[in-house]
């Protein structure tokens, strides 16, 4: 674990686990000093690990660790969101690709074999590791499952409406506007956390 990570962890009332996208670029993957190896990397004598592998390394890390923090508050809740989608069209972030719609999608219209659906399957999977089975009481944990009810609004990035001045020309379909569908996963985080107490 990343010592600048879990070193306010002890003061922590509700930890949010979010990250995702990150996932998408050259990112080594350690166990303490060890190298497991690398996603998307061309390195000689490295491991590569796919996105998926990473996501599984990582997420069974640090609930391990949630779970057995000793120095954590008995009371510690701990949500993960899944991962939210992003909607480019025509290209990726880099590639000239936008997100242009503007009106969401019907639920018939979403793709449920999606890379977005199978790293959510992913991070599920890791999460129910740690509440399940031995390893089942120690903390509470909550999924805040934004992935296919977000799916369905790619209406709601900025595109090219993100005003920022250092990357012009690339559209943002990964964020989301404010107000917009985000508004949603506040009543969502809500009711999750009323759930575990």
């Amino acid at each position: 674990m990343d010592e600048g990570w879990f070193k306010g962890l002890p003061n922590t009332d509700i930890a949010i686990v979010s990250a995702a996208h990150w996932f998408f670029r050259p990112i080594f993957i350690h166990r303490g000093d060890e190298t497991l190896g690398c996603i998307y990397c061309n390195e000689p004598n490295m491991t590569q690990l796919s996105p998926d592998q990473g996501f599984k390394l990582v997420y069974s890390s640090v609930f391990k660790h949630i779970n057995e923090c000793q120095n954590c508050k008995s009371d510690l809740e701990t949500i993960m969101r899944t991962i939210s989608p992003a909607h480019f069209e025509n290209g990726t972030w880099d590639t000239g690709g936008s997100c242009r719609r503007t009106s969401p999608f019907g639920v018939n219209q979403i793709d449920l074999q999606s890379n977005e659906m199978k790293i959510r399957t992913s991070q599920i999977e890791q999460l129910e590791v740690i509440t399940k089975g031995d390893h089942k009481g120690k903390k509470k944990f909550g999924v805040l499952d934004v992935t296919r009810v977000m799916l369905m609004r790619p209406d709601g990035h900025p595109n090219s409406h993100w005003g920022n001045k250092w990357m012009k020309g690339y559209n943002d379909c990964v964020h989301w506007c404010l107000p917009g569908p985000i508004d949603a996963w506040n009543d969502f985080l809500m009711a999750i956390l009323r759930q575990l107490r």
